[in-house]
């Protein structure tokens, strides 16, 4: 019998804990966090131009059959952002087929769809006041209002593009009472001239004002608790949001922009029955 240490010496050294493959090949994972103020995809790009740079430059040999990559989060906001180009298109389009379907008239439809766009606006205008320094930056029972509400700027991610498809479901509600009472109201009175045609749409505006403001503050209202959440899962929710907080505010322009196009649009549509009829007199001597 020979004893195994009069043969070979053994040695122990600190190895990897375990050995990660991909595609047949050896991966390693090399972690780095995003810059304050920009964006995932932004840090990504940067970074990728960076190391692009420096191979250019020489400054960077990749030895042969080594290859990097980005992933994680980048991959995923990616692949939610191509999913975003089409679902985006999709649900205005279902919202305006379903809107057209409703009134059955494109110029009807047209004036209710301008309720998303006011909403849109709304919704980028309130992303723009949570990056200014200045807005709501007060205390209230010395409590303040920037830290309750969590105003920071925001960047376009994913979250925030799911709070406005989310802002264009409820963006026309308004416009839609609007609309509907304002055709039943001309559909009864039947106006024939340019002051009846005003005083039905003041009319049916004032009587569905109220409608429209209890439907945009019981959304409003129910945002607020979301606002101000703290905790698991609040980075997202927070996000998602503000632009339906903003655009269902900015959406209350639509109690007042609905009435004059639909009045506008029945003023020129009683101008052509006018001046076509002038158009058919008979002319004598």
């Amino acid at each position: 019998h020979i004893p195994l240490g009069q043969l070979s010496q053994m040695h122990y050294v600190r190895g990897p804990q375990v050995i990660k493959s991909e595609d047949t090949f050896l991966l390693g994972y090399v972690l780095f966090d995003k810059k304050a103020g920009y964006a995932e995809v932004d840090v990504v790009e940067e970074c990728r131009d960076f190391l692009a740079a420096k191979r250019a430059s020489g400054e960077l040999i990749l030895p042969a059959g080594v290859s990097y990559t980005f992933a994680g989060s980048y991959e995923s906001q990616l692949r939610a952002q191509k999913k975003l180009n089409v679902v985006l298109p999709l649900a205005l389009a279902a919202i305006f087929l379903i809107l057209y379907f409703q009134f059955g008239n494109i110029a009807t439809t047209l004036m209710v769809f301008s309720g998303i766009a006011v909403a849109w606006a709304g919704g980028f205008a309130m992303l723009w006041f949570y990056g200014q320094g200045w807005f709501l930056d007060f205390a209230v029972f010395d409590t303040s209002m920037r830290e309750l509400f969590q105003i920071r700027p925001l960047n376009l991610s994913v979250a925030v593009w799911v709070g406005f498809l989310a802002l264009f479901g409820i963006a026309s509600d308004n416009g839609v009472i609007l609309a509907t009472y304002l055709h039943q109201t001309f559909r009864e009175q039947q106006p024939q001239t340019v002051a009846a045609i005003r005083a039905a749409a003041l009319e049916a505006g004032v009587r569905r004002i109220r409608p429209c403001l209890m439907t945009a503050a019981t959304t409003i209202l129910a945002l607020v608790p979301v606002l101000t959440a703290s905790g698991r899962g609040a980075d997202i929710m927070v996000p998602m949001a503000i632009p339906t907080f903003g655009g269902m505010i900015a959406v209350v322009l639509t109690v007042q922009i609905v009435p004059v196009l639909y009045c506008a649009w029945e003023e020129l549509k009683l101008r052509f029955v006018a001046s076509k009829q002038s158009d058919q007199l008979p002319i004598t001597n």
